[in-house]
Order: C-alpha cells, then sequence, then structure tokens
C-alpha cells in the first residue's frame, strides 16, 4: 500500500499504528526536513517527553542519508527507522554520546522518541500520521 503524506513543517502530528487507528502512540510529532533542523534534531534538549518525538525527513531513501549520531545528547532516545510506505525497517535504543547509528535496511524516515516507545512500535508496523 502506497502511502503519500505531504508534511506541513509547522503542524504538529499525531502517530497510530495503521492496524490501530483508535490509539494514538505518539501525541507530538515535529517534522524536520531542513539540514539545519535534521542535524540538530534534539541535540541540547534536557529531556523529552513520552508523548512527543520529531520525525526526520530524508530526500530520499537509503541507509547513509538516514543514519543518526548521538553526540551532545542528554538522555537515550527510541529511533524507528521508517521505508517510503511509512513501515518500519528497523529500530533501536540510541545512547546518548554513540557517534553514530546506521538502520540495517534503507530508510527514508527517521522517528526518534522517547525510549518508553521502543516496546509500542515494532519492525514490520505501518505507521500514520494525523495532523493535530
Amino acid at each position: 500500500m502506497s502511502v503519500d503524506y505531504t508534511f506541513n513543517m509547522q503542524q504538529l502530528y499525531a502517530i497510530f499504528k495503521s492496524n490501530d487507528l483508535n490509539n494514538i502512540v505518539i501525541h507530538y510529532v515535529t517534522p524536520c526536513t531542513s539540514f539545519f533542523s535534521k542535524f540538530r534534531g534534539l541535540m541540547f534538549k534536557t529531556n523529552l517527553a513520552e508523548n512527543e518525538g520529531i520525525l526526520l525527513i530524508q530526500e530520499k531513501s537509503n541507509k547513509i542519508d538516514s543514519a543518526i549520531h548521538m553526540l551532545f545528547m542528554n538522555f537515550d532516545i527510541s529511533v524507528f527507522w521508517l521505508d517510503t510506505n511509512f513501515f518500519v525497517v528497523d529500530k533501536t535504543i540510541a545512547k546518548k554520546w554513540r557517534p553514530f547509528y546506521i538502520p540495517k535496511h534503507n530508510a527514508k524516515y527517521v522517528l526518534e522518541t522517547h525510549p518508553r516507545i521502543f516496546s509500542m512500535i515494532n519492525i514490520g508496523d505501518q505507521l500514520s500520521f494525523e495532523e493535530i
């Protein structure tokens, strides 16, 4: 199933699993498309609420562009790599101050959120986004 989203960078989004649209997994997700917003990510933040995250949107789907770093991070995060159809292709708990993490498969989107979300989203899940 092909999914096409046009993300408004000034808008927050809620994330659902496509097979369970009645339950919000993450309430507040901010899209990031510019080089600076993706590079900065969550760096220098002092904390992250359990119900928030960011979505890094790459221009193309591959492993290198969707790699992340954890330099200058003050806390660990859950990271989910999504393909062009928003299926989760890899996930990890990224530890603060580690140099980088690269997904096992090509990804176009990188969802960074609170570590408690890690067990709620699995590889193979398809995610859906709704403006809030």
